[in-house]
Formats: structure tokens, sequence, C-alpha cells
């Protein structure tokens, strides 16, 4: 403990590192005060029953609670997320932002300017769409301060812009971490609003142990089900850590050349491969997948057969199965696009570099596709599991004890956010490393 205090007091007194820490923490700020701006045309608790379902109660986690409190900053980092994932898919498919991707600093800050706006359109989108699904729940309120039922045009107006424009300053906020403060912008606003939700989980727990409206149960076997809960918490943060941390180091040798008088090569080194290279967007691929039919009919018959039909479909075992299935999926899809071993091998053959064994070029490339499809197999059964293990529990004990409660229970420490919580925490970590050990202090991996 002494020595961490002592790598905190090290790094503050780097000037431009506590600049960079400072610059964070305020703009950190700033997005959580943004998440208590109520939305005026919305009762307070508007978007709280959404929020307990699928794709958006991931949002609403993300979010700090902001979804549910229908605030300005109630869609949070979501359009922006989706816009990445889509430039993503476009950048392979079309050869012009590939051809952006590849002119280097320049090109990324273009493709960066059209995720923005593509994410404002998508903010805009999901606003209206929003809308249309609260506007018969008796939430909206109308110019006069009444309570409306149906389309009224200024709730309309003021709820869509709200929202959009909540969407762009939160994109501004994490692009302005990036820049001036320490780490990716994005990814800290959805760490800061996933732990903004541990004092509502605390006393989440705290009502299980004295209450039983949650659990009807014993207070031994309450206090048993808290135990367990913490147990699987620090459980899936090991298996994270362990998952985020594993790679499969393959072997490469360069050849020597001699040059005038001077040798180059002959040095080894390893291509490293990560079990987890996609991180947590296979999951919300999936997510999304999943969520858009339900979205759509919510939008044009909220009341009909087919809403009800994939409501019932959302609440089966054949959900878990179908989510899981996408999970591995999209893992192996995205790892298809964004790796190439081909590419991989002719560069070791061009710089004279060789795995031990095996013939430079078509060889090799199989080798490290073979290699990648065999971790990757690994990685996405393992996201998989991360992500329908709450929803399993909770069904698995709602048949063995339909009576107690449990199958009801809001599991906030479900394996997506600890990875997302994870992977944040040692990217962070690794960055202020870096810029502490460029001015030679130890760091808080030594």
């Amino acid at each position: 403990m002494k020595s961490m205090f002592g790598v905190i007091i090290n790094a503050f007194r780097i000037p431009e590192l506590r600049k960079k820490i400072l610059v964070t923490i305020l703009l950190v700020i700033l997005f959580r005060m943004g998440c208590f701006i109520a939305v005026p045309v919305l009762n307070e608790g508007a978007l709280t029953t959404l929020a307990q379902s699928g794709l958006f109660n991931l949002y609403n986690i993300m979010s700090g609670n902001a979804f549910a409190n229908a605030s300005l900053f109630a869609m949070g980092i979501s359009p922006y997320i989706n816009a990445s994932i889509i430039m993503q898919l476009l950048t392979v498919a079309i050869p012009a932002l590939e051809r952006l991707q590849k002119e280097g600093e320049e090109g990324r800050k273009k493709i960066s300017m059209i995720t923005r706006y593509v994410s404002v359109a998508l903010g805009l989108f999901q606003a209206i769409m929003l809308y249309f699904n609260l506007k018969d729940s008796g939430v909206l309120i109308n110019l006069a301060g009444e309570t409306v039922t149906g389309f009224d045009f200024f709730s309309f107006i003021v709820l869509v812009l709200s929202f959009t424009a909540g969407t762009a300053v939160v994109v501004w906020l994490g692009e302005k971490i990036t820049e001036l403060g320490i780490g990716n912008g994005i990814s800290l606003l959805i760490f800061a609003g996933i732990i903004a939700g541990v004092p509502s989980v605390a006393g989440y727990l705290y009502s299980i142990a004295t209450s039983t409206d949650v659990i009807k149960a014993a207070l031994v076997w309450r206090i048993v089900v808290i135990v367990a809960i913490i147990i699987v918490f620090l459980a899936v943060i090991a298996a994270v850590v362990w998952m985020e941390s594993g790679e499969r180091r393959i072997p490469v040798q360069y050849a020597k050349r001699v040059v005038g008088r001077k040798v180059y090569g002959g040095q080894n080194t390893h291509i490293p491969l990560k079990v987890n290279s996609s991180g947590v967007l296979p999951i919300i691929f999936a997510m999304s997948l999943l969520q858009f039919p339900s979205t759509i009919a919510a939008f044009i018959a909220p009341n009909g057969n087919f809403a009800k039909s994939l409501n019932n479909f959302a609440s089966s075992w054949w959900y878990l199965l179908v989510y899981a299935v996408l999970i591995v999926a999209f893992t192996f899809f995205y790892n298809m696009v964004y790796f190439d071993p081909v590419d991989m091998a002719n560069n070791l053959k061009k710089n004279g570099g060789f795995v031990p064994g095996l013939r430079p070029g078509r060889t090799t490339a199989d080798y490290i596709k073979n290699s990648s499809r065999k971790i990757t197999w690994f990685g996405s059964i393992f996201l998989a599991v991360l992500a329908i293990t709450p929803s399993l529990i909770q069904k698995i004990t709602a048949l063995i004890s339909p009576e107690s409660g449990i199958g009801n229970m809001n599991l906030w420490i479900g394996g997506t956010t600890v990875l997302i919580l994870v992977g944040v925490a040692l990217e962070t970590v690794r960055q202020i490393e870096a810029q502490m050990l460029m001015r030679h202090y130890k760091g808080f991996l030594e």
C-alpha cells in the first residue's frame, strides 16, 4: 500500500502527468454532472422500465444510471460506439475509407470527423425512436406542463434535441480526455459510468441482508447469497484479467544481413496474438442485432403480436443460445476482418524474418492463421460464457426456487461490465506506467 501511494505521489510530481490526470478528473466530473441534468419534458423515472432490458440495460449501466433517470446524457456514449462499429466495418468494405486509414495521422483525423457526424446522426435517430416508444406511456409533458399521450410537437422537439445535444457533448468530452488527459476518453467515460453504479449495488446488497423484499428467505440464506455474489464477482475479475493478459507468442527470428561493415538482424522476437483481441465489441454487436427487431416492432406496433412474440423470445432459453452463438460468430468475424495473416507473413519475409521450422510466405501465413483461429475459439467461447452467465444464473435459480425471488435479482456484476472495467483500468495503468518509466520512476506494475 505504501508503495502504491509512493507511485501516486511520484506521478503528481511530474508536471505534465499531473496536468493530464487533473484534466481527466475534471472532464469526468463534468460528465457525471451532466448525468443529473433532467430533460424538462419527461417525468422522473420515465425510462426506468426500458432501462431494465437488453441493450438498454447495458447502456444504462455504462452511463451511470443516466438513461433510467432520463437525463441530458441519457444515451451516453452508445451512439458513438455504434458509429465506431459501423465505421470499422465500412473501412473494410469501402476502398476510399480504407485508403484514408492508410494515410496516417491525417487520414485517421478525417475518419474521426466522419465518425463524429455519424454519432450525431445515430443519436438523432435513437432519440426519435425513444420518443415514439414513450409517447403513449403517459410520461411526456407538454408546453403547459400537462401530461400528454400521443404525439406532441413541443415535447418531440425538446426531447430529440436534448438527447442529441447530450450525445454530442459526451463525444466532445471523450475526445478532449483522449487529447489532453490520460487514457482513451470514450473508454474512461464508460468506466466512470459503471463505477458510479457501485454505491447503488452496495445498497442493493444491503437491502438483501436487511429485508425479504428481494429474496424471500431466512437471514442465513440471504447472507449466503450475498457472499456467493461477491465470490463470483471476484472470480470473474480474476478470469477477465487472466484472459486480457493472455496471448499466443509465435517465435520469430531475423536473418543476419551485412551492409558495409555493419551486421543487421540476427535477433529473436515474437508475434503476440491476443486471446481477446476484439474486446467487448462482439457482445455489443450481438446485443444490437438482437435488440434491433424489438426496437423496430415497438416503433411500428408496440402492442402487436410480433412485438409480444419478440418479448417472449427475449425471456426464453433460446434467446441465451442465440446470443451466445452470435457472440462467437462476431468474434470470428472481427478477427477475420482486422487480422490479415498473409500481410503479416509478407512483412516478415520482406524484413528477413521467419518462424523457425517454417518456410517464409504461404506456409508461415497458414501457420499464423491456424494459431489465430485456435485462440479465437477459446476467446469467443469465454466471451459468450461471460455474457450469458448472469442471465443463466437467474434462470436456473428461478427454476430451482421460484418462490425465493433470486431469479428476479438485478445482477450488475455481469461479465460484460467487468470486462469493460478491467480492460479500461489495465490500459490506463499502462499509459501512466509508460509516462513514468520515461522519467525513470517506478510504476504501478513494478
